[in-house]
């Protein structure tokens, strides 16, 4: 093989990047950070999508003795600059799960032989204890020249997408300290870089930190409806070119590129659930434009390099501020404009907080919830999106950007100077120790038990705010936040703290003016007025009565009034009958819904009242029934082999959850009868096992019967699911 050229081999970086590359220029910051990675300096760079992030490493790597090893998330992105790279003639290749055993031997010998400049690799392939042998006959043979982690985020659980694995990747310094690492992201606060070069433990790295702002991009949010689907067919119709929509859910995903190709747009899915092959099929149809567009999972991300997407469609809502701006951020990668749209709604608000519930780790659901605040915040608020973003990230922009909706069809100013004194006001009474909602509260003179335990009954600002609404407070507290006249903590517990603009406001040497807009729907607009009387515990059972009903209709392919009436659903989440004599007395039981729905709709209102510490009423229980799992497990039903099936793909139980449209609760109750007939969990995937032992010496000294008892004897840091879960698995067993 002939010898490769390196740095010594051309006249200035600028030829080797033509040479390699074809472009005459380097862009942002990629100069300085090629020059660090040269000297062999660990570089922390921070660059926004379309910026060139990939030439900072893969430049370097071609100037340089020995091999660069890429770590990338995503199969999918690391087979897109593999090829990218071939087609420059650069030679690259990459280790994953796609590869026949014949292949990956056929690499693995052009790595050893130096026929290869950059590897790219997934961080369990890297960080597997069966991959080192090999790294280290490369190391000793060709030499291994740096290390890249791209999409670095991933190892910080203050990133959008934190990945466990990613934790393991200090291992590299920690074996190969002599070696090299660059860490690359599109989306990093300042929070999330220090936590990268400290899990990275990266050694004095110089951090280069580009603009974010995509001047190019249109950002627009737009009320999702009952008519957003019809919206969305529209934007697509409208709009030229290729376009990236978002959703939720796998279901959601099938759902929508189904109609869309219904209705006369080219589009495909690109989820998770399909197998490989699919996923790599639906990719090169969207990157060679045989199909105009791409509706993705979220949660799955998209690993696509395609420079030329005119528009991204979130039909869902992002879970992060740094998510959407990455989404969104695969439009215009070429500098051409494109446009950027949010369909916000508050029923996925409550989707991502029931995901954000499921989390096993009380901070990381702190951190998830304040994550969220921003996102709601940034979708409700009428001053300019781009202000909102870039603050975000640490970047200070005055706003009217004159490319986003807030800025060229703005809501009219009002002088909310008094309101924003009696906020403030309030802020320093309550100590600064409390955040939006509990000063909201005590503004609007609430009677909740833990406002009335402080005594901020008795504040002077108690009460003087109840002729403005909660939204209008809240727009107020996020206006404030905005124009820095307030300051909020970011450890996960949003708690608000006064500044020097803060008492500017307070002794009246600064007016304040803000956007103040009327929310079209509201949730109490939506409610019945017999739903108003149910309790918390009520209107969440009645929830996932509905979703039962809604699935046994969709089973038999007829509306779900024809299974129960909304009235029967109510006195169902009143009464909570969990006998058939009880559910018989309900109104609309007769003996034939009695047979048909009796037993699947007891067994999800007595798993709920397990799920949430409550007993039945009395007049609903006068037949015991058992409180085991194991109990009429014998034989198992299609829906709870379709769980079985999830679970076996690999899939959380709150994304089998999402994907099935039920609650966790059913989908345990599943799991439980799963394994009472001896079908394979992996037990080890839903609980750690380190939680799995106390749980299990809990079970054997005080029984399984009561899940409160075994609680009780664990402590409140373990909650009823993971308990439920072990305790079925001890049950299978004995």
């Amino acid at each position: 093989m002939a010898s490769a050229p390196t740095i010594a081999s051309f006249p200035s970086l600028e030829a080797a990047l033509k040479h390699f590359f074809g472009y005459d220029d380097f862009r942002y910051y990629q100069r300085a950070i090629i020059e660090q990675a040269l000297k062999n300096q660990d570089v922390l760079v921070i660059m926004p999508t379309g910026g060139g992030k990939s030439l900072c490493y893969q430049l370097p790597a071609l100037l340089r003795l020995g091999v660069t090893i890429v770590v990338s998330p995503l199969i999918a992105l690391m087979q897109d600059q593999v090829r990218s790279l071939k087609d420059n003639g650069i030679a690259a290749t990459f280790l994953n799960s796609s590869l026949t055993l014949d292949e990956t031997r056929a690499r693995e010998k052009a790595l050893l032989a130096g026929d290869i400049k950059l590897l790219y690799l997934a961080p369990e392939r890297l960080m597997s204890p069966s991959f080192w042998p090999l790294l280290e006959q490369l190391q000793q043979t060709v030499g291994i020249s740096a290390f890249a982690i791209d999409e670095a985020h991933c190892v910080s659980e203050w990133g959008h997408d934190f990945r466990p694995e990613y934790r393991q990747l200090f291992q590299l310094k920690q074996q190969m300290p002599q070696i090299p690492v660059m860490a690359l992201t599109a989306t990093a606060t300042e929070r999330v870089r220090q936590d990268i070069s400290q899990q990275l433990r990266l050694k004095d790295p110089e951090v280069f930190v580009s603009g974010f702002n995509r001047q190019n991009l249109h950002y627009e949010v737009k009320p999702k409806t009952k008519q957003t689907y019809d919206e969305l067919l529209k934007l697509i119709k409208q709009q030229p070119g290729s376009g990236i929509i978002y959703c939720l859910s796998r279901k959601r995903v099938n759902e929508i590129s189904f109609r869309l190709k219904q209705d006369g747009i080219s589009a495909l899915p690109y989820h998770a659930g399909l197998n490989a092959q699919e996923r790599q099929e639906n990719q090169e149809q969207f990157i060679r434009d045989n199909v105009r567009v791409i509706v993705a999972t979220i949660a799955f991300g998209m690993g696509i390099n395609k420079p030329d997407v005119r528009f991204v469609i979130h039909y869902d809502l992002p879970r992060t501020i740094e998510s959407y701006y990455q989404e969104s951020g695969r439009a215009g990668r070429d500098g051409d404009p494109a446009n950027c749209t949010v369909f916000f709604g508050y029923g996925d608000v409550a989707t991502v907080e029931f995901l954000i519930s499921q989390k096993p780790d009380e901070q990381e659901q702190r951190i998830a919830r304040q994550q969220l605040r921003h996102v709601i915040n940034y979708a409700e608020s009428a001053i300019c999106r781009r202000k909102i973003q870039l603050s975000y990230f640490g970047e200070s922009f005055p706003g009217d950007c004159k490319n986003c909706d807030n800025c060229l069809n703005p809501v009219p100013l009002e002088d909310w100077t008094i309101e924003a004194q009696k906020f403030l006001s309030c802020v320093a009474r309550c100590q600064e120790r409390f955040g939006m909602n509990h000063i909201i509260d005590v503004l609007r003179g609430s009677k909740r038990k833990r406002l009335l335990e402080l005594g901020h009954d008795r504040l002077s600002t108690y009460g003087i705010g109840q002729d403005h609404s909660v939204d209008e407070w809240r727009q107020l507290c996020r206006s404030l936040l905005h124009q820095e006249l307030l300051s909020e903590t970011t450890d996960g517990y949003s708690v608000l703290k006064l500044n020097g603009g803060s008492w500017q406001v307070l002794k009246k040497q600064i007016p304040v003016n803000i956007h103040v807009f009327k929310r079209a729907e509201t949730t109490k607009a939506s409610v019945k007025s017999d739903e108003i009387q149910l309790s918390g515990d009520e209107t969440l059972l009645l929830g996932q009565l509905r979703s039962l009903r809604k699935r046994l209709a969709d089973e038999q392919s007829v509306p779900p009034y024809v299974v129960f009436a909304d009235a029967s659903l109510r006195q169902m989440a009143r009464q909570r009958p969990i006998t058939s004599d009880a559910f018989s007395a309900i109104s609309g039981v007769g003996k034939r819904k009695l047979e048909q729905y009796g037993q699947v709709f007891t067994q999800e209102i007595q798993q709920f009242c397990q799920s949430h510490n409550l007993t039945p009423n009395a007049a609903s229980s006068s037949t015991t029934t058992s409180s085991s799992p194991n109990s009429g497990a014998n034989e198992l039903t299609a829906t709870q082999l379709s769980t079985h099936a999830l679970h076996q793909q690999g899939l959380s139980l709150s994304e089998i959850a999402i994907e099935r449209g039920l609650r966790l609760g059913t989908i345990i109750e599943h799991v439980e009868r799963l394994m009472a007939s001896d079908r394979k969990v992996d037990l080890n995937r839903l609980v750690s096992p380190e939680r799995q032992v106390p749980i299990f010496e809990a079970i054997e000294k005080v029984g399984s019967h009561s899940l409160r008892t075994i609680r009780d004897e664990l402590g409140e840091t373990f909650d009823y699911n993971e308990i439920r879960l072990v305790r079925a698995m001890w049950e299978s067993q004995h």
